[in-house]
């Protein structure tokens, strides 16, 4: 049985009241209410900030016991790339109330549109994967100089995953894959918003967009074929403005026919 896991990327968003959460709503009953409809979360505040374990000792206990954080990894080892050892040991001590749960999907690693595909950046990828030998870890990459043979074939050997995106459709982006370098499918829906993608006068303005069925159903066909190999299939929405993610994560749950258990055959 292959088990879908679905929801979006963060899930403390204000602008959610009304719109998904309940008006006047306590903001530490957020995950509580967000477990309802989802099984996991993809954590993006840990990228801007190294957590502490009671971050997540904390999230665990507001959660079903199969619920699955997928965690973005710090950004002293994704852009700023020069992260001690004493990055790497704080960073991995924090997920340990979830590596030791099983609550931990993967950790995403979302490279800058400037990391470019060199031997330099290339080696720096394995080094990555020596700091997490038997943690379950997955790239993004930003740059379509990466999606070539023998990208795909590194991962593959050190049993990385690759993340597949849905963006906007400029020539150096990446284009809409369904690629499975391990058992778990990764896909995140990060919007189409053309016009704010490079340049925005607020942050979350690259984030505002919300999916059509039409452009959702493209991505059927690629994901029922992944999921044919993979254990795990792990999709986030992160388009959040205004809970826009939340509304097209839902529309793809029912455009797969999923059961509430989230699994197929």
């Amino acid at each position: 049985m292959t088990k879908f896991f679905i929801g979006t990327s963060g899930y403390s968003y204000k602008d959610w009241e009304g719109e998904f959460y309940p008006v006047g709503i306590n903001s530490n009953q957020y995950l509580q209410y967000y477990n309802k409809f989802f099984n996991t979360v993809e954590i993006n505040s840990t990228y801007y900030s190294l957590p502490s374990p009671f971050l997540f000792l904390n999230m665990k206990k507001k959660v079903n016991s199969d619920f699955l954080f997928s965690v973005k990894a710090y950004h002293q080892i994704t852009h700023e790339r020069n992260a001690d050892d004493s990055i790497y040991e704080s960073f991995l001590k924090a997920l340990d109330p979830i590596i030791e749960s099983n609550n931990l999907g993967v950790i995403l690693f979302q490279f800058p549109y400037s990391f470019n595909f060199n031997k330099n950046n290339f080696d720096y990828l394995k080094k990555i994967k020596e700091k997490f030998k038997d943690i379950k870890i997955t790239y993004e990459f930003r740059n379509i100089n990466w999606l070539n043979d023998k990208v795909i074939k590194l991962l593959t050997e050190l049993d990385i995953g690759f993340c597949n995106v849905d963006e906007p459709k400029f020539a150096k982006l990446l284009p809409q894959t369904n690629i499975l370098t391990n058992d778990i499918f990764y896909l995140r829906f990060h919007g189409r918003n053309y016009a704010k993608w490079w340049s925005s006068d607020e942050a979350f303005e690259r984030y505002d967009y919300m999916y059509k069925q039409e452009e959702l159903e493209e991505w059927i066909p690629k994901i029922k074929e992944a999921s044919l190999k993979a254990k795990k299939m792990l999709i986030y929405f992160n388009n959040h403005y205004k809970a826009k993610s939340v509304k097209s994560a839902n529309l793809l749950i029912n455009l797969l026919s999923l059961t509430k258990e989230m699994t197929v055959s």
